[in-house]
């Protein structure tokens, strides 16, 4: 019986390092947000741009860590993001000032960035070619578990414990499980090891055939990777915007049971999309899954906005979290089979700079906005009309196949079926 390619030892890492990052980054910044504004009465637009500029950080930073990781692999730049992100939330829990507030978040977006999607991605980029999809989908759940599990814990923490001890326990369980993984079982590349992508000595003609040298500046220029840029970073402002805020957003109706649960449901619907996405990655056009997702979300966020009872707080927020599931992991997906495996990290590393920049504005639009009209209403119906035109502009980037320049000698056109 032939042993596990090592491939999938680094997906589980890889899946591990999403757990913890969304878990006390993503998600865990909405509950930063409710705690800081309720222990020291600051205004919930002042925290947002906290937490905007964890984003900015994180974003400004994607393109230096793709080269880090080309360059050196995964491990120093795991290593350097899981400390970060632990020392970043350990400070959050004990910040008195609004600029040790903004600080802490600063160190939290160097954490984000080397634990990202983004980094997974490149991370496994080498190590799949025919399985690809269903890699970085599987790597993913882990962003759905970090969901299920972080707020309902970290919410859990506060109320018990206190929010300095609560951040400071959770910081200290990532550094103990993540340090050990990314220094024993990290590896830069297939090859180093005695092993072809897939575990497969065919998929060397593979690569041979379908790699294209393509360079930042060319790949700019192609209305296929424009697309990919405007129409997730307009997609990611919207979700991650809805998940810094759904603690706040909840609360004043469920209370914080039911707020607990109304999250860890999101987080489980995310999961099971994932799931569902796994299985079928590598055989659908993720292109119009993205689309479809995105429209779907419109419509939940739109009725949430029109009728906030109890019964729709809930699905729309479960709905959100079947497009949280899709739309995250789909953009590098889409970069990959269009651009090929060589190109990946050069292509995707300025394409996910831009779409995090994009996603930074997110907690800000809606916190402003809330701020600026009394309530959540006016923040979702705008949320819904962007959604929808971010997934016009998905579906319009395929009639721009990613065609690589003529005066590459090897260059060959990318399936363009995504």
């Amino acid at each position: 019986m032939s042993r596990m390619f090592y491939g999938w030892r680094i997906v589980a890492v890889c899946l591990a390092a999403s757990v913890f990052a969304n878990a006390l980054g993503l998600f865990g910044a909405g509950v930063y947000l409710h705690a800081l504004v309720e222990e020291n009465g600051w205004p919930t637009g002042l925290v947002s741009g906290a937490i905007t500029l964890f984003y900015v950080v994180s974003a400004l930073l994607l393109v230096p860590v793709g080269g880090i990781l080309g360059r050196f692999g995964p491990r120093p730049v795991f290593a350097l993001g899981i400390s970060a992100l632990a020392g970043g939330v350990a400070a959050i829990g004990h910040v008195a000032t609004p600029w040790q507030t903004y600080a802490a978040f600063v160190v939290m977006g160097v954490g984000w960035a080397c634990l990202s999607m983004t980094a997974v991605a490149t991370t496994l980029a080498p190590w799949f070619e025919r399985h690809q999809g269903r890699a970085v989908s599987i790597a993913s759940l882990g962003a759905s578990v970090g969901g299920l599990a972080g707020v309902p814990v970290l919410l859990f923490g506060i109320d018990r414990l206190g929010f300095a001890t609560t951040t400071t326990l959770g910081a200290a369980g990532a550094l103990l499980v993540m340090l050990p993984l990314a220094a024993f079982v990290l590896r830069r590349r297939p090859q180093d090891i005695g092993l072809l992508p897939d575990g497969a000595a065919a998929v060397a003609s593979i690569t041979g055939t379908r790699a294209a040298a393509w360079n930042r500046r060319d790949a700019l220029r192609t209305a296929a990777l424009r697309s990919v840029m405007m129409g997730f970073g307009i997609g990611m402002m919207v979700q991650v915007g809805f998940v810094t805020h759904q603690v706040t957003l909840l609360l004043p109706t469920l209370g914080a049971a039911g707020t607990s649960i109304a999250v860890s449901m999101t987080a489980m619907a995310a999961l099971l999309s994932r799931l569902v996405l796994a299985r079928f990655a590598d055989q659908m056009s993720a292109r119009t899954t993205a689309a479809v997702m995105l429209t779907v979300a419109a419509g939940a966020l739109a009725a949430m906005a029109i009728w906030p009872v109890p019964a729709m707080l809930v699905a729309g927020s479960m709905l959100m979290g079947m497009r949280i599931g899709n739309v995250t992991t789909l953009a590098p997906i889409i970069v990959r089979r269009e651009f090929g495996a060589a190109s990946f990290g050069a292509v995707y590393g300025i394409a996910s700079c831009v779409i995090q920049l994009a996603t930074a504005l997110g907690p800000s639009f809606y916190g402003l906005l809330h701020d600026a009209f009394g309530g959540y209403r006016a923040p979702l119906l705008l949320a819904a009309t962007v959604d929808v035109v971010a997934a016009l502009v998905i579906l319009g980037g395929r009639a721009g196949k990613a065609v690589p320049p003529t005066d590459k000698p090897h260059g060959t056109s990318p399936s363009s079926s995504s």
